[in-house]
């Protein structure tokens, strides 16, 4: 299996009907993907708080599909392939049995240095767009956290606030997980008939992150769940607002999901290749379940803090006539 899998890494074949073929459905995922407001809102979050790697689009326009080719793709894979960007990742397998069937596989790989990162910088914006949604407005809220996974405690803090936030849409089946016991559900869901889905979202890369909610609501009714978010989000960065109750739960909930994800070993091999590249080893659960027991209400609201002290961004979708201006939106989080 390793010598399959590092065989269709190293030598593919970019046959011109092959990567024809992949193409046509590619353009056929991005022509779906386009029709989900929330996976639009999250590139548009994206496009306009940062400036740098993390602006570019996860979906190529089709005029950048239709430049791909094989002569392309081998150029890519060439000039990013390379040893100090590749990890092989491996569970249920001794160490040194990995090492000796991988090792005369990947020994001659060039010794290239590795590319400097791309530099993101996160400037905070706004991006509306007008577009047919049946009468309803989708939007999205969203501040940085500062250093991303290198700075570990707060980046899983802020794990911590997502499920504690948690939300929804404004139908959901309930059970264990469903986050029916989270603010969001509470304290909007079940208060508002309007509002069609209400959510805490985060993107946490090494360097930087994005924490914030997005919604959906009817256009008449977006002014009032705006203010409803800016609320929720200016409530969990006042100190004493957040329960050592409710985040006990959030607590556990999280432990939980790490702990069932890991169960996947596909999952648990992810996880070791993903801390390699950003860590340079491998950090057992113990210590991310640690850190998790050792979160305060005060370091939530610190932590909450700290995100709306950075610039806002702003996204919308659909029907955004009644969306407020952005600077109203903004001076909200400054005059908390």
């Amino acid at each position: 299996m390793v010598e399959l899998l590092i065989d269709c890494v190293r030598n593919p074949a970019y046959l011109d009907w092959e990567v024809n073929e992949q193409l046509q459905k590619v353009k056929e995922e991005i022509a779906e993907a386009a029709k989900n407001p929330h996976g639009l809102l999250l590139e548009a979050i994206h496009s306009a708080g940062y400036s740098g790697a993390l602006a570019n689009p996860l979906l190529a326009p089709e005029s950048a599909v239709n430049m791909l080719n094989s002569t392309v793709l081998e150029d890519f894979v060439a000039e990013n392939f390379t040893a100090s960007r590749m990890v092989l990742a491996a569970t249920g397998v001794e160490h040194e049995e990995l090492l000796s069937v991988a090792e005369p596989l990947l020994s001659d790989l060039p010794n290239i240095p590795r590319a400097q990162e791309p530099k993101s910088v996160y400037t905070g914006g706004d991006y509306r767009c007008q577009a047919d949604s049946g009468g309803q407005t989708h939007f999205a809220l969203a501040f940085e956290l500062p250093g991303g996974w290198h700075n570990e405690k707060e980046a899983i803090i802020l794990t911590v606030l997502q499920i504690l936030m948690g939300g929804g849409g404004s139908f959901s089946a309930g059970g264990p997980g469903k986050g029916m016991y989270s603010r969001l559900y509470l304290r909007v869901l079940n208060q508002y008939p309007q509002v069609q889905s209400f959510s805490a979202f985060n993107s946490i890369y090494n360097h930087t992150g994005l924490f914030g909610i997005q919604a959906t609501t009817g256009s008449d009714f977006v002014p009032s769940a705006i203010d409803v978010a800016v609320k929720e989000l200016i409530a969990v960065a006042t100190p004493g607002q957040v329960e050592q109750k409710e985040l006990e739960r959030a607590k556990q909930s999280t432990k939980s999901a790490i702990l069932m994800n890991l169960e996947s070993r596909a999952v648990a091999s992810e996880d070791i290749g993903k801390q390699i590249l950003t860590y340079g080893e491998r950090k057992p659960v113990e210590h991310f379940l640690k850190v998790v027991d050792e979160i305060t209400p005060k370091d939530i609201s610190s932590v909450a803090e700290k995100l709306l002290s950075s610039n806002l961004t702003l996204a919308s979708y659909g029907n955004v006539i009644n969306v407020p201006r952005y600077d109203s939106i903004s001076s909200k989080f400054k005059g908390k």
